[in-house]
Parts: structure tokens; sequence; C-alpha cells
């Protein structure tokens, strides 16, 4: 199934902004302070190296440690963050980089995915949220869903299991709705047309961020 596409402005966050502003230091790990901001969720699951940055200072994640607003996680190599925020879920594949720019439980946020996979997940039947996930291919706009975002066989894909998803790039914004997918090649490129993905791909995005079908 395919949609028209709607012409508008393109919204893109540059990666060098990006990683200037948030890219953890190197020069070694500390105590984070917890009453810098508001909880909004916790690292429900940690596997590998997963680092936090917080206030300016980064230690290790672990499974069971808080996620505050501004949290900055990032993953290595062969490792995954499972981290739940309120009723929504959200994995991140390895060699990932995000930031929780804002969320407030039942209302939504900002979140901006630097690089690597995710998969948001809220369950069917909740109130719908609106989250916006700013990344270098362009903008996700979210309604209470769940979704993949990342790269899958060479492109930025999204792939929506349920809900409705609207993906803005190149000054063009497609809607992607239930069991459809959409692919950006390059940054500043615009979103191709809808496709209903195969079984097999699904299966395949999911298992980059550790989730099995």
């Amino acid at each position: 199934m395919m949609r028209d596409s709607i012409p508008m402005r393109q919204v893109l966050i540059g990666r060098r902004t990006f990683v200037a502003g948030c890219a953890l230091t190197a020069s070694g790990f500390f105590p984070i302070p917890t009453q810098a901001s508001t909880v909004i969720g916790k690292a429900a699951d940690v596997r590998g190296n997963v680092s936090l940055k917080r206030a300016e200072k980064e230690e290790g994640l672990a499974t069971g440690a808080q996620i505050m607003d501004n949290d900055f996680v990032r993953t290595a190599a062969k490792s995954f963050a499972d981290l739940q925020l309120d009723d929504t879920r959200i994995l991140l594949g390895s060699e990932t980089e995000l930031l929780v720019d804002s969320f407030i439980a039942g209302q939504g946020g900002t979140m901006e995915l630097g690089m690597g996979q995710m998969v948001f997940d809220r369950p069917e039947g909740l109130p719908k949220i609106d989250l916006a996930l700013r990344t270098t291919f362009g903008m996700i706009g979210v309604r209470g869903t769940k979704f993949f975002a990342g790269p899958n066989r060479g492109v930025f894909a999204v792939f929506v299991e349920h809900g409705q998803v609207s993906v803005e790039g190149g000054g063009v914004q497609r809607l992607v709705g239930a069991g459809e997918g959409i692919e950006i090649a390059r940054p500043g490129d615009t979103p191709t047309e809808t496709v209903v993905w195969k079984e097999a791909r699904i299966v395949e995005a999911y298992a980059s961020v550790g989730l099995t079908r």
C-alpha cells in the first residue's frame, strides 16, 4: 500500500552537531548525580558494555539503574540495552547512541538517535503519546506505537508493527502504517514509498536490537 507524499520543510539534525553536543568523553568514568533531573524510568536489562552520560559525567550503565531526562546512552559492539520508561519500552542495538532529550510519562517528548538502531514499543490499547525522534536522516513523529528505526540492509529503515508514524526527510513526509516500512539511502534523501515488509526482514531488524520476533 502506498500513499502520496506531502511536501514539508526538511527537518534534519546535523551529525556533527549531535556528536559535538552528546559524545561521551574518553577521560574515564565518574559517579553520576541522581538529583539533577527527573527520574523517568530505568534500565530493565543491560547486556555487554553500555555507557550513560549525565550532567557532563559518565559511567557504565547497569541493569536497574535510573534513567533521567537528558541522559545520553551509548552501547558498544555486541551490547544491548532495554530501557523501560513508564509503559514504554526502548530497545537499543549494538553501537547505538540515544539522547533522551525529554520524556513525560503518558504524554511523550523528544529523543535523538545519533547512530545505530532501536525499537520503540508501547503496547496497543494504552493512551497515545506524542513523541518526536530526531535522526541524521530526518524526523520521526510517533503516536503510541511499536516501530523499528535504524540501519538495515545498507539503508536507514523504519518499520511499523502497529500504530502509525510519520517520517520526514528531504522535504517530504511519509505516513507509515502497520506492517509497512520505508527506506532512506542517505541523509537529505526523501523516504521511499511505503512497502509491506516480509517476515524475514522484520525478524532481521528486531534481532539487531536483541529482540526475538
